[in-house]
This record gives C-alpha cells, sequence and structure tokens, in this order.
C-alpha cells in the first residue's frame, strides 16, 4: 500500500524542493490510483470472488445473508464442516463464443451459541438466506424474581 505524501504550499519552500514544483504535481495520479484499486474488486465482480455477506441475529437465531442475483439454486453450495459455514457458488457467463465459470465462496467460523445440526437455508429472489438456530441454553431467559 502506498500513502499519499503530504505536498507543502507553493508559498513555502523547502530547502530540498524543485524550483517552480507546483503542490499539487501527482495529486491526480494519486486519486486515480486510489480509485483503480478500490474499484478493481467490483470490476472483477462481486468482490474479486468473495461472496459478500449480512451477519446478523436475533434471540433465536443467527442469519448469514448473500446476494447472489442471477445464479439457479443448483450452482449454489451450503456446507457446514467442522464448525464452520462454508458458502459456494458458480456463475457461468458466456465470452468470445464459449461458457465460462467464476467460482465465489466465503467461509465463516461459527460461534459456539449455533446448534450446527440446525441449519437452513433458502434462495429467493437472488438472495441467499442461511438461518443459523441457536442452542438452547445460548437463548435469553426471562427469570421471576420474587418478592418477600
Amino acid at each position: 500500500m502506498r500513502l499519499i505524501h503530504y505536498s507543502y504550499p507553493a508559498s513555502y519552500r523547502h530547502p530540498g524542493a524543485a524550483v517552480g514544483r507546483s503542490p499539487w504535481t501527482g495529486l491526480e495520479s494519486e486519486i486515480d490510483r486510489l480509485f483503480a484499486s478500490a474499484w478493481s474488486d467490483v470490476a472483477l465482480g462481486l468482490g474479486g470472488g468473495r461472496i459478500a455477506l449480512d451477519i446478523y441475529d436475533d434471540t433465536n437465531n443467527a442469519y448469514v445473508r448473500a446476494e447472489l442475483p442471477g445464479l439457479a439454486r443448483a450452482d449454489i453450495q451450503v456446507e457446514v464442516v467442522d464448525g464452520y459455514l462454508n458458502l459456494s457458488a458458480t456463475r457461468k457467463a458466456k465470452e468470445d463464443n464459449h461458457e465460462v465459470a467464476r467460482e465465489l465462496n466465503r467461509s465463516i467460523a461459527l460461534p459456539a451459541e449455533v446448534a450446527a445440526d440446525k441449519v437452513a437455508a433458502a434462495y429467493e429472489n437472488g438472495v441467499l438466506t442461511v438461518t443459523l438456530q441457536k442452542k438452547e441454553e445460548a437463548k435469553p431467559r426471562r427469570i421471576a424474581v420474587q418478592v418477600g
């Protein structure tokens, strides 16, 4: 990673500065480089092979949501292996009269409070939602307080 270096204002002359050099020299190329690196993953499609995820929970379940538009259900795999949730998908596209397959994947560690044997997945309108049920002992319980 390259940092943008500070240039002194035109009114200040650093002893080693080149005569007549503008403080804005190189700014345009640095901005171009910044945008090129930020958008390179987007240009490759879906983060350069990684599936973007939203993870959230409520009192009973944890949810993993991934937007995978244009994929068929048969192209998406969801697995729970050794405490990890593995998502993978194959995006097929036609380029120059031949079919190209691009692999997308993501793996996340499951928290201890999730029951790995009670995982459900649904794919609807291009959105994959994986529901991870929490173990009973991890769910909050209301305890009655006795006065007396």
